[in-house]
């Protein structure tokens, strides 16, 4: 099995507190948001996207820098802005097989908000869809597959949409076409027996 690339192994997230503190769909919002930005973002900036007021997501952001999730980052000029980004570009939730109750209700917590996430963007697309343009609505996408595979053949599989995903991403994307969008594309694969 081939290692995904250094930035795409990222922080694994297994202490309960700090899952709690990401258990909230801002402050999922808010990491999503400053995990594409290299550079990071404002409070002003990063409310813009949550929909919240700057103060409310100042807080949020507070809260992220508890839980060593966020940092301040450098200042772009003004002194007075105050920058803040991802400790890590990405991050993966595990709680581990042999974790204690307490730490499997974070990490559910945790999942539950994302999912949650997730159903919304899903539920927002459908609504929205007959109004875009045809070239979007074409190859917009709700799939679901089972498939019959080894453990040995899903690591190939998870490896190889990694690689796909790639040059895509759009933290790491540098020069995009004019007409890009951001797009969102969740993947699970998960046994189902």
């Amino acid at each position: 099995m081939t290692e995904p690339p250094a930035e795409r192994r990222g922080v694994r997230i297994s202490d309960p507190q700090v899952m709690r503190a990401l258990a909230h769909p801002a402050r999922l919002a808010i990491m999503e948001q400053l995990s594409a930005l290299p550079e990071g973002a404002t409070a002003t900036e990063c409310a813009d996207i949550v929909g919240l007021s700057p103060s409310a997501t100042s807080y949020h952001l507070r809260e992220l820098a508890k839980a060593g999730l966020v940092e301040p980052a450098p200042s772009r000029g003004d002194a007075r802005e105050r920058i803040w980004r991802t400790v890590s570009p990405s991050w993966t939730v595990d709680a581990g097989r042999d974790a204690e109750p307490e730490a499997v209700a974070a990490q559910t917590a945790v999942v539950e908000a994302f999912l949650a996430v997730e159903l919304k963007r899903s539920r927002d697309w459908l609504r929205r869809a007959p109004a875009e343009p045809p070239e979007w609505y074409d190859v917009a996408r709700l799939s679901e597959s089972q498939l019959l595979v080894t453990a040995a053949e899903l690591a190939e599989l998870n490896d190889a949409v990694d690689r796909l995903l790639e040059p895509y991403r759009k933290r790491t994307r540098t020069d995009p076409p004019s007409d890009a969008r951001t797009v969102s594309i969740y993947y699970k694969a998960l046994p189902l027996e």
